[in-house]
């Protein structure tokens, strides 16, 4: 597709609200294609990569003393 085609086609275009919609959609378009090239600069975590970095206290399954009212 040519930059011309498309220039004929927009100038095609009577109706304002039209082209106004045509320039939402454009502006969408440049978001979608710059987010692409960002996603691909982005890390992914690999599994486990976090191992070690959190302690989880002994008593952790331990019933709270918050809530001894509501137990039976």
């Amino acid at each position: 597709m040519t930059d011309q085609l498309l220039y004929s086609k927009i100038f095609l275009l009577q109706s304002e609200p039209l082209k106004q919609e045509l320039l939402f959609f454009i502006d969408y378009l440049l978001t979608k294609q710059f987010a692409d090239k960002q996603n691909l600069n982005k890390r992914t975590p690999k599994f486990g990569c976090a191992k070690g970095k959190f302690k989880m206290s002994d008593d952790f399954d331990a019933p709270l003393d918050h809530f001894n009212e509501y137990m039976p």
